[in-house]
């Protein structure tokens, strides 16, 4: 139940980010409303790669044990060239010796279903696409294609990489003289994907099917920077993803692919020399295609760029919304940006303009430099990965093959400290080697403690 000096808070798409943010302002007490653009949620997408720097935010919510049962274990992430030799074998294992977790793999639409079955029936609002916002000093109000409108103290734009939100919020910032940053490195890099989950496998035809530890593997291929990788999954099936990189493709041709973050289409319309292309496990992309549902199949086309402009008066954006990143990143950051912002609300002594200003200067400072210290990494891995001239080769053996034990040593407890959790629930104490990057406590929910500690003692004492 929301306290009296809630805030009442409008979240913009019923996606990974948007719903895991209405979970944790439900465990907060905080009053919400999600509004999604689609009138149904479509099974689109592959595979969700759950690492350990959301885990222990994912056990203090009580959803870590549903969250293994749909998922397996992934403990080597296997590179190879087309012709199956094997470039590097990176053991993720590892990372929960220093973490206390497993890294985890499930499906994109088994993962949202599972946020979605945690998240109240009446919070969420179907076809609900926004078209425009309004917003002052006191409150937001957005208005919907289909004419209603919604007021509330602050929106969060958690609609993805192609934003309504931010498009608005961009309009907003114009009207007020102000102009919009976005960072992005040149030459831009553009991927487009086909993904899909294939279903109802023949363990006997595929290895790894099956097993609780999932068969992770990535396969460069070799011309026009093609890159394809898939995950077994439970109940005999693969999530897979068929990505061809691109740093000059023309705005239309970009338009071409991009409608929403994950477009449906037919899968007739897959290039055929794709179908041929191996898979490590046996069997090819073709089987895959094949097997892959036609409501489960998708395309997007994603491209790594950093708005720099993430809020403005009473709205914030998080997610692909506020950073667009390439593959394998998307729904990882966005409940990291779920995690940190829910922190920051929770604080607030009450919704007035400076503390929700505060609040969002918090989140963004936390967030940003995270964001844009890992952009250029990801962007050199995914050049280097799926890159087509000569000095990605270089690249690629450099990366693979000589880096010194130490420095990946160094790295990997590096990237290990970074694991947020919830400040305004009992925090769960580190279970690896490695410790978390500290935290400031929340002195609201100190209090909290505190009041029903000294309630307890005197329901005792009488």
């Amino acid at each position: 139940m929301s306290t009296p000096t809630s805030p009442k808070i409008l979240i913009a798409g019923g996606g990974i980010g948007g719903l895991f943010m209405g979970i944790l302002l439900e465990k907060a007490g905080l009053d919400y409303q999600i509004f999604e653009s689609n009138t149904e949620f479509l099974p689109l997408g592959a595979a969700c790669g759950l690492s350990y720097n959301i885990m222990a935010a994912v056990d203090q919510l009580g959803m870590l044990e549903d969250l293994k049962k749909i998922s397996t274990t992934v403990e080597i992430n296997t590179i190879f060239k087309q012709d199956m030799e094997v470039i590097r074998e990176i053991r993720l294992r590892e990372n929960k010796l220093g973490t206390g977790y497993d890294t985890l793999v499930t499906s994109r639409p088994e993962f949202h279903a599972l946020l979605l079955s945690h998240v109240p029936k009446e919070k969420i609002h179907m076809g609900k696409k926004i078209v425009s916002l309004q917003q002052d000093l006191e409150t937001v109000t957005i208005t919907c294609e289909d004419k209603s409108t919604y007021t509330g103290d602050l929106l969060i734009g958690a609609d993805g990489a192609y934003s309504d939100v931010r498009k608005a919020m961009y309009k907003d910032m114009e009207k007020d003289g102000m102009t919009p940053k976005i960072k992005v490195d040149e030459p831009q890099i553009h991927i487009m994907s086909y993904l899909g989950v294939a279903e109802n496998l023949d363990p006997a035809n595929y290895e790894g099917l099956g097993e609780e530890e999932s068969h992770s593997d990535t396969i460069i291929g070799e011309g026009r920077g093609e890159t394809w990788r898939y995950f077994t999954a439970t109940d005999n099936r693969v999530c897979w993803r068929f990505d061809y990189q691109s740093n000059s493709m023309t705005p239309e041709d970009i338009e071409a692919w991009k409608n929403s973050d994950y477009l449906a289409f037919p899968k007739e319309s897959i290039n055929p020399d794709f179908r041929k292309y191996e898979l490590a496990i046996m069997g090819n992309l073709g089987q895959m295609f094949d097997a892959t549902p036609k409501e489960r199949l998708s395309k997007v086309v994603l491209e790594e760029n950093v708005p720099q402009s993430w809020y403005h008066k009473r709205t914030v954006l998080i997610g692909d919304a506020a950073h667009r990143v390439l593959p394998n990143f998307g729904a990882l950051n966005a409940i990291l940006d779920a995690i940190i912002l829910s922190n920051a609300l929770y604080e607030m002594p009450n919704a007035n303009h400076k503390n929700i200003t505060r609040a969002f200067e918090e989140f963004y400072a936390e967030r940003f430099p995270t964001d844009e210290r890992d952009l250029s990494p990801k962007q050199q891995s995914a050049t280097i990965l799926a890159g087509k001239t000569w000095l990605d080769t270089a690249g690629r053996f450099l990366l693979m093959k000589m880096v010194p034990k130490y420095f990946k040593e160094r790295s990997l407890e590096y990237i290990c400290q970074y694991r947020p959790q919830v400040t305004f629930l009992p925090k769960i104490e580190s279970k690896g080697t490695v410790q978390s990057t500290p935290q400031r406590p929340s002195k609201k929910y100190a209090a909290l403690v505190k009041s029903q500690g000294s309630t307890s003692t005197s329901a005792t004492a009488v």
